[in-house]
C-alpha cells in the first residue's frame, strides 16, 4: 500500500501543480457586510511540482494523524476504530468505546503523550476526551483502560470542533465547535465555541486566562487546526458560515469574534485573523506549521494550502483538485507532510483506494 510515486507527468495530466498566489484582504467581513475582496495574482515562473507518495490507503473516513515515536496512528469517525500503520499496512490497535455520533460526529482527534493515547469524541449530546494506555511494541500496539480527561463538550450533527494536540508547554489543547448554538462560542461559561486548554489530567492550569476555567479562547464557530511554530506562537483554522474562512494567531484570552464577527471586523473587541479565504476555496480542517509556513488541509477547497510566517499574504496551493477533501496535516518522521483525504465521510466521491494517506516533500 506504500510506495505509490507521483511525478511531473501525473501533475500535469491533472492539470495542478504549485501555484503561488498574493491574497490581498481588503475591507471589513462583519455579519451584516459583504464578504471580503480576495485578489491574486499568478508568480510569474511556476516552481517545480511538488512530489508525493501514497503511504496507505483503504482508510474509512478517517480524521485524525499522531504517532507515538515514529509509528503513525490513524482514527476513523465512523467506525470508533484506532489503526496503526505498519508497513505501508493496517491493523486495528483498538475501538474506542461509547462513540455514538451523526453527521460530523464520531472519532474525531487523537494526540500522543507519555504513552498514553488521547482521543476526542462524541457521546450522544456531548463530545468527550479520554485517554488509554498505549500497551504493547509497535507492530503490536492496544489500548488499556480508558480514563476520561474532559466530558460536557456540546455536540450536535456539524460543528464539533474535535482537534487536539499537546502545545510546547505539555498542555493538552482541544478545538470546540459552537454545535449549531452560534451564541454559546461568546458564552465563557459554555465549553462550546472554544479553544481548551488543559492539563494531561483534565484540570484548568493555574495560568489559563479564565479562572479555574479550561476555557482559552472564545468566539470561534468551528476550529479543526492548531498548530505551534517553533518560537511558541500558536495558529488556529476555523470554519466561516459563508463569508470567510480563517486563519488565526491564537492569543490567550481573546475574543475572535463568532458569531458578532465573520472574517474581518476590525470591531473593538475582537481579534481579526491573519488571513481569510472563501469557503468555496477552503473549509481549513488539520494544520501542521513546517519551517516558516503553516500548512493547511482543505475539505471544500480541496487543496494543500501553505501560508508564509515570514512574508505576509504570501501563499502557496498545492495539489488543486487532485486528491479530493482534505482532512488532516502533518509533519511524519520521514521528513514528508502527510496529508490525510477525507472522501469517504459521506460528502466526497471516493476514487479507487480512497481513502488514503499522500505522503509530500515540500522542500
Amino acid at each position: 500500500m506504500g510506495g505509490v510515486s507521483g511525478s511531473s507527468a501525473v501533475l500535469a495530466r491533472f492539470g495542478v501543480g504549485l501555484v503561488l498566489v498574493c491574497i490581498l484582504v481588503m475591507g471589513g467581513c462583519a455579519t451584516d457586510a459583504p464578504p471580503p475582496d480576495v485578489t491574486g495574482q499568478v508568480e510569474p515562473s511556476s516552481p517545480p511540482a511538488a512530489q508525493y507518495r501514497v503511504v496507505a490507503m483503504g482508510l474509512a473516513a478517517p480524521w485524525s494523524i499522531a504517532f507515538a515515536g515514529r509509528t503513525a496512528l490513524i482514527s476513523e469517525r465512523d467506525t470508533a476504530r484506532v489503526l496503526e500503520l505498519v508497513d505501508g499496512h493496517t491493523r486495528v490497535v483498538g475501538t474506542v468505546p461509547g462513540v455514538h455520533g451523526t453527521g460530523e460526529g464520531g472519532l474525531l482527534g487523537i494526540a500522543v503523550h507519555n504513552r498514553e493515547l488521547f482521543a476526542y469524541h462524541t457521546a450522544g449530546t456531548q463530545n468527550r476526551i479520554v485517554a488509554f494506555r498505549l500497551v504493547g511494541a509497535p507492530g503490536h500496539l492496544s489500548l488499556g483502560r480508558m480514563r476520561t480527561v474532559l466530558s460536557g463538550i456540546p455536540a450536535a450533527a456539524t460543528h464539533n470542533g474535535g482537534r487536539i494536540a499537546f502545545g510546547p508547554d505539555g498542555m493538552l489543547y482541544a478545538t470546540t465547535g459552537d454545535a449549531g448554538r452560534p451564541r454559546s462560542a461568546q458564552d465563557p461559561d459554555s465549553l462550546a465555541g472554544k479553544i481548551l486548554r488543559m492539563t494531561p489530567s483534565g484540570e484548568a492550569p493555574a495560568d489559563n486566562p479564565f479562572g479555574g476555567s479550561v476555557v482559552y479562547t472564545l468566539g470561534h464557530r468551528n476550529v479543526q487546526g492548531i498548530a505551534w511554530a517553533p518560537d511558541g506562537t500558536m495558529y488556529a483554522s476555523e470554519f466561516g458560515a459563508d463569508r470567510a474562512d480563517e486563519l488565526n494567531r491564537i492569543e490567550p484570552g481573546r475574543n475572535y469574534g463568532w458569531p458578532s464577527v465573520e472574517g474581518v471586523g476590525r470591531r473593538d473587541g475582537f481579534t481579526d485573523p491573519l488571513q481569510t479565504w472563501p469557503p468555496e476555496d477552503a473549509s481549513p480542517s488539520g494544520i501542521a506549521v513546517v519551517g516558516g509556513e503553516v500548512v493547511i488541509a482543505n475539505l471544500r477547497g480541496e487543496r494543500l494550502r501553505t501560508v508564509s510566517l515570514t512574508r505576509p499574504r504570501w501563499v502557496a496551493e498545492l495539489h488543486a483538485g487532485e486528491f479530493g477533501r482534505l482532512r488532516d496535516v502533518v509533519l511524519a518522521p520521514d521528513g514528508q507532510v502527510w496529508v490525510l483525504t477525507n472522501n469517504t465521510d459521506g460528502r466526497g466521491s471516493p476514487g479507487a483506494g480512497d481513502d488514503r494517506i499522500i505522503g509530500i516533500s515540500l522542500g
